[in-house]
């Protein structure tokens, strides 16, 4: 019998972002969000599972010479959103756009050290 998987068939998986600097790029999502990382030489590191180390990693760092941008917007999800453009203004990120309200919510966009451009956003 094959153990159950935290995996669902279907649903994203994993969100891999190119950084230019890894260790830029670790310290900003760490000192902005709390993010923790497993480190797998110089040029990869995976995004640790907020429910633990052993749980799936839910994403990655690789360091490449260049951010192509545009593509997927990734989103994060915030109890507090001034707190968090605060976060991501003092850890070297810049906001872009926002915040501001949508049904449902409000969200701002931000672009990491390295260009990568996501967003936040919070329920009403």
């Amino acid at each position: 019998m094959s153990e159950p998987t935290p995996h669902r068939h279907n649903a994203i998986d994993y969100v891999e972002l190119t950084v230019t600097e890894l260790d830029r790029a670790k310290r900003f999502y760490a000192d902005a969000f709390g993010w923790e990382f497993n480190d797998y030489g110089p040029g990869y590191a995976g995004i640790r599972s907020p429910k633990g180390v052993s749980a799936p990693e839910v994403g990655g760092l690789r360091a490449d010479q260049e951010v192509r941008t545009g593509g997927p917007l990734v989103l994060l999800y915030s109890t507090d959103l001034d707190r968090s453009v605060e976060a991501v203004k003092a850890a070297g990120g810049q906001v872009v756009d926002g915040p501001y309200e949508f049904p449902g919510g409000r969200r701002f966009h931000f672009t990491d050290p390295s260009g990568n451009e996501l967003g936040v956003w919070a329920e009403q």
